[in-house]
């Protein structure tokens, strides 16, 4: 159901629309959570640091599919908001096209560089073979994880966050399911989580664009959409390229820190790829809290309602307070028992990295979720300069100083980088958000 986020309570609206976002996301890193969870507890310590090695490369290709998400999203919200329906269809057949040659072009480039990015990052010999394996069945499904995306994005502009949602549970517990019975019923070890991932993320993928097809019937235009507009690409370039490039940077910068990690031994590459994707469960989470807020913010501009941007970030802050709270209790006081779950016999240096990893990021939930709220609102107003200014300035730290900390203080020294890093940009995001005037925004729609 389609929902008008410029009207009601900024605080009960962002509740309402944001909580299925965040329910989302947690069942799609549940994907990447299944098959280190069962790659760690049926295959082995190596099947584990080479799902978490192969997933560095992945990030990469999945920035584009964020990019894509929150391009369309943002501008598909904006003519949303301002009741340009013909517009706004347009917009989505447009980044449906754009995103497939785009995609043909990411799978080709993918299956043909797997072995190369992996000697790039200085993959141990023993798992580099399963690393290559795991790499190549993801990106043969790699157009379905961009077209679902894309989908998502499109029922988050029309203040939809429940549908995929729904799409998200059922696939997501349907893969952990498909996992074990791949890895222990076919005994087909990495090959087996890889294509149980590819198989649910198919089917999540083909049900979610049906779905918005059928949506997009009830929405009235006054004329007939065209089916592709070099403006309107313009438009959702302007938020989709910087999206990309900020989401790539970040994760050629985790694959640099991967390096650094890899010099240490499978069981560090293990402790640590447990605990980042329990990380990364709750920075993805919070990142798509931030792009609610993107849509919510494009909405209001579209709508030149500017005084509820400002009442948005404030309900936004303290919605995810409240969450990073029981996070950070959990992530802090069970990180033993949370590395565990995912390693059936961890060895002694797994299970200190994984705990140390946890301990020292988690307090600093209560940052990093500020600035993705300040994010959400820049991005969705178009201030995309600012936003990556912030983005750019996190990385480059996080990646300069977990070198420099690492041959100061050894691996615990990587992982003071992070809050570091992410205290310093939620300082000039906050900045960035605060100096802006809303209401003298040229909105994008305009």
């Amino acid at each position: 159901m389609n929902q008008d986020l410029t009207v009601g309570r900024p605080e009960s609206v962002l509740w309402k629309f944001c909580i299925p976002l965040f329910g989302s996301v947690v069942f799609q890193q549940l994907y990447n959570i299944a098959d280190s969870l069962v790659a760690g507890r049926f295959i082995g310590e190596n099947a584990l640091a080479a799902v978490g090695n192969g997933y560095q490369i992945t990030l990469i290709f999945i920035a584009f599919a964020f990019g894509c998400n929150i391009g369309c999203s943002v501008i598909v919200s904006q003519f949303f908001g301002a009741k340009k329906y013909e517009d706004m269809k347009t917009a989505v057949y447009t980044t449906w096209i754009a995103s497939a040659i785009l995609c043909a072009i990411l799978v080709f480039s993918g299956l043909i560089s797997c072995q190369e990015l992996l000697t790039v990052i200085r993959t141990p010999h023993e798992i580099f073979d399963d690393s290559k394996v795991y790499l190549t069945i993801y990106m043969l499904g790699f157009p379905f994880l961009l077209f679902y995306n894309v989908a998502t994005g499109i029922f988050s502009a029309l203040g939809d966050s429940k549908t995929p949602f729904f799409f998200l549970a059922f696939s997501s517990v349907t893969n952990i399911l498909v996992d074990i019975w791949f890895v222990k019923s076919f005994h087909m070890g990495i090959a087996g989580v890889a294509w149980a991932t590819f198989l649910c993320q198919g089917i999540s993928c083909v049900l979610a664009v049906i779905f918005v097809l059928k949506r997009l019937k009830h929405v009235h235009a006054e004329g007939k959409s065209a089916l592709f507009s070099f403006s309107i690409l313009k438009m959702i370039s302007k938020i989709a390229i910087p999206s990309i490039l900020q989401q790539s940077f970040i994760s050629i910068g985790n694959i640099i820190i991967q390096g650094t990690i890899n010099d240490y031994g499978a069981g560090v590459i293990a402790g640590y790829s447990t605990s980042v994707k329990l990380n990364n469960l709750v920075i993805t989470s919070f990142t798509t809290l931030g792009n609610g807020i993107s849509n919510y913010t494009a909405q209001n501009i579209g709508a030149a309602k500017f005084d509820r941007i400002r009442q948005g970030f404030k309900a936004g802050i303290k919605m995810v307070w409240m969450i990073s709270a029981p996070i950070v209790v959990l992530y802090v006081v069970a990180s033993g028992t949370l590395v565990r779950i995912f390693i059936d016999q961890p060895t002694a240096i797994a299970m200190k990295t994984g705990i140390q990893f946890l301990r020292i990021l988690a307090p600093f939930y209560f940052v990093i979720s500020v600035k993705l709220v300040a994010d959400g609102i820049l991005r969705g107003a178009g201030l995309m300069k600012q936003f990556m200014t912030a983005t750019f300035t996190d990385l480059i730290l996080r990646v300069v100083l977990a070198i420099v900390f690492s041959n100061w203080f050894g691996v615990i020294g990587i992982w003071f980088a992070w809050p570091v890093g992410w205290t310093i940009a939620m300082i000039m995001s906050v900045c960035f958000y605060k100096n802006n005037n809303w209401k003298n925004e040229k909105t994008i729609v305009s």
